[in-house]
């Protein structure tokens, strides 16, 4: 009986553990999407960036601000478009320092209980 009551606990440990690698994936994978996005957005931002700085100043363009488009000079728009972009590679660069760290915990975590992640053919 103490057998039986061995592999229920083995069992249970075991998917436990599919259970937790399985959330280090899926955050791993939330992380690495969440990047991506940021990166599509910096790289517009650095495209209005370049092409609004060849324009004049005083020549008038339109932001979308909460879903209310707003007409305003590049002179006002730029240094906000620039200010975003600084947000935007910060929030990046601490978005990759969380995958890192991450990624560091759930290689311990599958050295630790001796974890293999089974590679899906391509």
């Amino acid at each position: 009986m103490s057998s039986n009551s061995a592999d229920k606990a083995s069992a249970a440990s075991e998917q436990e553990l599919r259970l937790a690698a399985n959330q280090y994936t899926n955050e791993l994978k939330t992380v690495a999407s969440k990047i991506g996005e940021l990166e599509n957005e910096l790289n517009e931002h650095a495209l209005v960036i370049k092409t609004l700085s060849e324009v004049p100043t005083t020549r008038k363009c339109h932001r979308l601000i909460n879903g209310v488009l707003i007409e305003r000079t590049v002179a006002e728009v730029l240094p906000a478009l620039k200010t975003n972009e600084e947000g935007i590679q910060s929030t990046i660069k601490q978005l990759t320092s969380q995958y890192k760290a991450k990624e560091k915990s759930f290689i311990d975590f599958q050295q630790k209980h001796g974890i293999r992640i089974a590679q899906t053919p391509s």
